[in-house]
């Protein structure tokens, strides 16, 4: 569908793109399309979309998946989508906030895990993928679209600017590629800044055992939010509660005290964070 003819149904539906919800319309089939290859969707699969709009994208992947579950915050979208979804049987609209859905009760009530697919809005990226490593069992794969900036910290190696905690957090439990950049005017309205759709699927085996998250995050945030600072020094600053002898126990599991933190890997970190328990 091009653009003038998503500008149309806007504006014969008397809708303007809301800024409060990041409404940013993909206006590219090419894109669109390079999107749903991407994701693999079969017949076997339940697809969940995150802000279906129009819903090009919500028909194009219902001609493939078992079924698509579409969650649209906007009223006035769900009225539309509720219209063009009337001969697709395998289709259910679900008027809600994305960050407000239970994702393990949706899992319960499908039997089933789901793939994501998704134009993320900018401001809620964040926060979604971290609800998402809450209910891992619920999906089985993600195919999101991000702010270029949120994408490259995600697949950032140790040592460059983009890698922090979120990067951290989410390699310890998934394996991340960068499939492609999306440019501005492939939107309507155009956003100021690149996009990139990346693929997300989740370890075999997770870097850190689930009982040990908690003291495995307070550790990540201690040594990253001092990147500049030497190992020991980050740590020492951090609020953390620490052992008498941190720079013992760093050497003995072979990690200098001198390095930059934000150079460690994150099994080195995982190795620290064991380490630093008292």
């Amino acid at each position: 569908m091009a653009m003038r003819s998503i500008r149309k149904e806007l504006a014969e539906a008397g809708l303007t793109p809301r800024r409060k919800w990041g409404q940013h319309f993909l206006v590219d089939r090419t894109i669109l399309d390079k999107v749903i290859r991407a994701a693999r969707v079969g017949e076997n699969d339940v697809v969940l979309e995150i802000g279906p709009g129009l819903g090009e994208m919500t028909l194009a992947l219902a001609e493939k998946a078992r079924k698509v579950i579409a969650v649209e915050i906007d009223p006035k979208l769900v009225e539309i989508l509720g219209n063009k979804i009337t001969s697709y049987p395998n289709v259910k609209v679900i008027k809600r906030d994305i960050l407000e859905l239970d994702f393990n009760e949706l899992y319960n009530q499908e039997g089933s895990s789901m793939k994501v697919v998704a134009n993320l809005p900018y401001q809620i990226s964040s926060p979604l993928l971290f609800r998402f490593m809450e209910s891992k069992e619920a999906f089985s794969s993600f195919t999101l679209m991000l702010q270029r900036e949120v994408a490259e910290r995600l697949v950032a190696l140790p040592g460059r600017k983009e890698y922090g905690p979120l990067t951290v957090f989410v390699q310890a439990v998934a394996d991340v590629s960068l499939h492609f950049f999306v440019k501005p005017s492939s939107f309507f309205p155009a956003p100021k800044v690149e996009s990139a759709v990346i693929q997300m699927t989740w370890k075999d085996r997770p870097v850190v055992e689930p009982g040990d998250e908690a003291w495995f995050k307070r550790v990540v945030k201690g040594c990253l939010g001092y990147r500049r600072k030497t190992l020991a020094n980050a740590l020492k600053h951090s609020d953390l509660p620490l052992p008498d002898e941190i720079v013992g126990r760093m050497e003995r599991i072979g990690i200098d005290p001198r390095r930059r933190s934000d150079t460690l890997t994150i099994h080195e970190l995982a190795n620290l964070a064991s380490a630093l328990r008292q």
